[in-house]
């Protein structure tokens, strides 16, 4: 997971929305990756950001010139302690307008991240602080994705994916990924959601999946589903 810089606040405007999507997305990638030294490679920026490897091989270039990435052939790109500040402003914003979409607008968890992805360029930080104090200082976003203060503090919750518990171990839903809203929709359909005590039944390496109950449901979910969801142990 990216270590935190609290700090002076950057101003994004000082940047072009590509470079802005770009730190958000390292930073994003490495988020929930145990290894403080985790890199993040150009065909995993390329799937996230919709684009050509040489679109990014470019833009990687350029902002490693600017000072905002470090990149190692062969080993990936992180972000430095500028780019850091700047990916954490970014970040701020995406969360709190998905969290505002949700909460006052009526939007579904698997409507927001297109949304906000076009909001969180325009919006001020005079907005973005008048969202935060009026949802009441969230600390975390639709999926469970920790939002980080004006600081740039982060406080990421003890979780660990789903497929990590063995059969008869529990968990609360921490965090659900929004990386597909196919996925979330079918989680939804499900009833898993946030804060949800989920039991591992049995495994069914045959099936690819996983005999969960919750809340008096039972059923067979599938190893993709439950890959997309992380709980605390207990």
């Amino acid at each position: 997971m990216p270590a935190a810089a609290p700090g002076p606040r950057p101003d994004p405007a000082e940047l072009t929305a590509v470079a802005q999507d770009y730190l958000k997305a390292v930073w994003s990638a490495l988020e929930w990756v145990a290894d403080p030294q985790a890199k993040v490679s150009t065909g995993q920026l390329a799937d996230r950001l919709g684009v050509g490897p040489s679109t990014v091989s470019e833009a990687v270039q350029k902002l490693s010139e600017q000072g905002l990435l470090a990149h190692e052939p062969y080993r990936g790109v992180g972000l430095t302690d500028l780019g850091l500040g700047y990916a954490l402003v970014m970040v701020r914003r995406h969360r709190l307008l998905e969290t505002w979409l949700v909460q006052h607008v009526g939007y579904a968890w698997d409507e927001v991240h297109d949304e906000a992805e076009r909001l969180e360029h325009a919006v001020s930080d005079r907005l973005v602080e008048r969202l935060d104090a009026l949802l009441g200082h969230p600390v975390r976003d639709p999926h469970g994705d920790p939002i980080p203060a004006a600081d740039g503090r982060v406080v990421r919750p003890d979780a660990v994916p789903l497929a990590d518990l063995v059969a008869g171990e529990s968990g609360v839903v921490a965090r659900i990924s929004d990386a597909d809203p196919a996925d979330l929709r079918a989680l939804a359909d499900l009833g898993v959601a946030l804060d949800v005590r989920l039991t591992v039944t049995a495994l069914l390496p045959r099936r690819d999946a996983l005999t969960l109950t919750w809340a008096g449901e039972a059923a067979d979910v599938p190893a993709r589903l439950a890959s997309r969801v992380w709980v605390t142990r207990g």
